[in-house]
């Protein structure tokens, strides 16, 4: 029956892998959506390499130990096939061909391994020769040790570009130790701490050496696998308490002493303080993980390179970017399957030793995947330690599956009856907390994949969207008869934007990989991705298939470019800001902020407009904060009958015209500045565009927008909902007065020149609309000039309105 159920589960894992595979294969087709993409084949190979030594292993099994548990090496010898496909996936010229070389160097180890008397008497008779020779090797490092990456602990002994860790075999043995230790003291008997003290002691000089190398996450694996043998050999909890004060003192002293232990502490608690320093590489972890999702992008089709280590300290991250939330929780239920099946083979050992020591070896494995794991998730600080049979590491690698093999020949039992066993219940609870805590860590995978991933996925410092525009064509911005102002150009895998208008920036913004996203990029963002406004099947099928967003929608403004034109041609050389809008619906026509920029060159001007002082990047027409002073007086005029007005009046206004709240609208909008004289009172241009509406629309002020339409690809254009409501102001039989009443002579509109004076600076403000009697499409336009240019001013909003009103 056993040979039976391991045959079925390693065709299963065969099956599992290979289509692992035939997708890594074709992912450069998906990516690049052609067959001309250069496709992967060299990880087949390694594929059956495992294919042929997992044969070999599961016939010498049946042979061997045929009543072995048949459930370890499949889960075991698919983590590793796992682990070895995304590393390969990772770096196929480097680290993918050597994960490969100590995978067969370690199946060739169980293989021969199997032979072996499952009595395990060697590790029992030796067991002080074994740990002294372990712990001389890893102190051996601290002379000769070195680190393949050249800096950082030496932890390695290295030579013709193989290394190997002392340190990971000295767990092992270290378990292997405390179980024969433990096993022989209690068999003779004695006083209960004259059989745990000598333990305590060797296995604390293990630690204190571990932590000279600064190796911290193997030495909390060290003290915790302690603690749990001598909870397990003699069922007492004050042990658990006693090593969890012990543990928490360690930590806080390495958090004042040790300055790595301190960093990454400090990267769990605060990671968003520092993103792109300290904690990059847990934000890019999680960022990884809200990539993933539920189903992941595909194998081959993410970007889990851009977290620095990927194949080793952050696998767990790289896989669950790939296959997602599904491919996670089925991850790690692999580990509580060999967690159960471990547990199982103890409590049914023949001996106390073997039994120590397959709860031991079990541990050891659960203990690490949640240490690793729980780091990448930010359930746990970061520890720096391997993830078993998955992580690259040929000494991790191969010391797991000398683990798996003492596991094998332990619960090979054949007619052997288990050792008596007073009390099951130590046992059952360490299997127990293990699995709880590998649950939680799915748990927690999808509160970030889930829950927090579409808010993880819009941070500025996520790469992922900047690498799928070069992949995904974005939605391009029109204006309103539909002349293109911004699109994508180029071939698949090379696409980038183009900015047709750039004078246009300040409000359009940009969408660029370095500087993140800006203006109507930024706030239509959903919609030029084709995130939203696409059918939900065609969402779903893009990732399921390509592991991206559906092409981009475009998106029609209400910016007319000729009048846009008109303007950002007699603001050229000047700072300020020019406002035009349909006064009864509150569509702007022009939007114009001086001094502006080329988003085609923020390769080479980015670095230069952060710290420009003329501040290029604000759009002056809506964050752009000015003080008021005369400019408020046609409201006045409308509001109470004349112009001048007390403090209370003046206050009165600025609320009944809208300038204590921000517009409602797809840009960003600062919100007013109240100083202590009313008459500074500071506002935008927009907020004065939308009150000076009110006096060309009856009263009532509009509800500004400037996006008006998205082309879905099952309706066409679909008109955007207007984000704001209009509101009334006034009367409409004072609005229309007042509007007649500023006609200048001559005019067939209203106008008014206003100026305002704070300190040593001085602006211009230049109102014009059409008059309430006016019969065809109501316009209104506001320029703001920040010099004393009354002439300028005139200019610009005289020729903008005439263009309107006569077009």
């Amino acid at each position: 029956m056993n040979r039976v159920t391991q045959s079925n589960l390693l065709k299963l894992a065969a099956v599992f892998l290979t289509l692992q595979s035939v997708i890594l294969t074709l992912a450069p087709a998906v990516k690049m959506r052609s067959l001309d993409a250069d496709l992967r084949f060299s990880h087949w190979i390694a594929l059956f390499v495992w294919g042929l030594l997992a044969f070999l292993i599961h016939r010498a099994i049946v042979k061997y130990l045929p009543d072995a548990d048949p459930f370890l090496f499949p889960a075991a010898a698919l983590l590793s096939g796992w682990g070895l496909l995304t590393i390969w996936r990772l770096d196929a010229s480097n680290i993918g061909p050597r994960q490969a070389l100590w995978l067969v160097v370690s199946l060739l180890v169980f293989l021969l391994g199997l032979r072996l008397s499952s009595q395990l008497v060697f590790l029992r008779r030796y067991k002080y020769l074994l740990l002294a020779s372990a712990l001389a090797l890893v102190g051996l490092t601290l002379f000769f040790g070195t680190n393949p990456i050249g800096i950082g602990p030496k932890l390695w002994f290295g030579c013709c570009g193989l290394y190997f860790q002392p340190s990971e075999p000295l767990k092992l043995l270290l378990v292997a130790y405390l179980a024969a230790f433990l096993a022989d003291r209690i068999a003779l008997g004695g006083r209960m701490l004259a059989i745990i003290m000598p333990a305590f002691i060797v296995s604390n000089l293990a630690v204190l050496l571990l932590l000279f190398q600064r190796d911290l996450g193997t030495a909390l694996i060290f003290m915790a696998l302690y603690t749990i043998l001598i909870y397990l050999a003699t069922g007492r909890r004050r042990a658990i308490l006693i090593s969890i004060v012990f543990i928490a003192l360690f930590g806080v002293a390495g958090y004042y002493f040790i300055g790595v232990v301190q960093a990454r502490i400090d990267s769990w608690l605060h990671p968003w303080d520092d993103p792109v320093s300290g904690s990059y590489q847990i934000i890019q972890a999680l960022l990884a993980i809200a990539n993933g999702g539920i189903e992941g992008r595909g194998l081959g089709l993410g970007n889990p390179g851009i977290i620095p280590v990927a194949g080793s300290d952050f696998i767990y991250a790289a896989i669950a970017e790939e296959t997602g939330l599904f491919g996670t929780v089925g991850l790690l239920a692999l580990f509580i399957l060999i967690i159960g099946r471990g547990f199982r083979a103890a409590l049914r050992a023949p001996d106390l030793f073997r039994r120590l020591f397959a709860a031991g070896i079990t541990s050891y494995f659960g203990i690490q995947a949640l240490l690793i794991v729980g780091g990448n998730i930010r359930l746990l600080p970061l520890t720096g330690v391997t993830l078993p049979f998955v992580s690259y590491g040929g000494s991790s690698l191969l010391v797991s599956y000398v683990g798996l093999l003492f596991l094998m020949h332990i619960s090979n039992h054949l007619d052997e009856e288990p050792a008596p066993l007073q009390n099951h219940q130590p046992y059952m609870l360490a299997s127990g907390v293990l699995s709880l805590g590998l649950f939680v860590a799915a748990l927690t995978t999808g509160w970030w994949s889930v829950v927090r991933g579409p808010d993880l996925l819009t941070r500025v410092d996520n790469p992922r969207r900047m690498i799928e525009d070069q992949f995904v064509r974005r939605g391009a911005l029109l204006d309103r008869s539909d002349t293109i102002i911004t699109t994508t150009v180029g071939k698949i895998g090379e696409l980038e934007r183009l900015y047709k208008y750039p004078d246009l920036a300040p409000v359009t913004g940009y969408n660029h990989a370095k500087y993140g996203q800006a203006g109507l990029e930024a706030s239509l963002d959903e919609y030029l991705r084709g995130i939203k406004g696409a059918p939900a099947t065609t969402i779903w099928w893009n990732h399921l298939l390509y592991g991206m967003s559906s092409t981009g929608l475009d998106v029609r403004l209400t910016i007319d470019l000729y009048l846009q034109f008109r303007a950002d041609e007699m603001m050229l050389g000047h700072s300020g800001a020019a406002v035009m809008m349909n006064a009864q619906t509150g569509e702007i026509l022009v939007m114009s902020s001086h001094p502006t920029f080329n988003p085609n060159h923020l390769n080479e001007i980015g670095q230069s407009l952060t710290s420009d002082s003329d501040q290029p990047l604000i759009n002056r027409a809506t964050q752009g904060l000015y003080p008021t002073g005369s400019v408020v007086d046609p409201f006045a005029a409308a509001l109470f009958g004349e112009p001048s007005i007390t403090s209370e009046e003046l206050s009165n206004l600025h609320e009944s015209m809208g300038f204590l709240q921000p517009p409602q609208i797809e840009l960003p909008a600062a919100e007013s500045l109240e100083t202590n004289e009313l008459e500074h009172f500071h506002v935008s241009p927009l907020q004065v565009a939308l009150a000076s509406a009110a006096l060309s629309n009856h009263g009532v002020i509009p509800a500004p927008s400037i996006a008006s339409a998205v082309n879905t690809p099952v309706e066409g254009w679909v008109v955007l909902p207007v984000l704001g409501t209009p509101a009334r102001a006034m009367q409409a039989e004072m609005a229309d007065e007042a509007s007649l009443s500023f006609i200048q002579k001559g005019d067939n509109f209203w106008s008014h020149l206003g100026k305002a004076s704070e300190g040593d600076t001085s602006v211009t403000w230049f109102l014009a609309g059409t008059p309430g009697n006016w019969q065809g499409t109501p316009f209104v336009v506001v320029v703001l000039i920040e010099e004393d240019n009354e002439r300028l001013a005139e200019r610009i909003g005289r020729e903008l309105i005439v263009d309107a009103m006569s077009p």
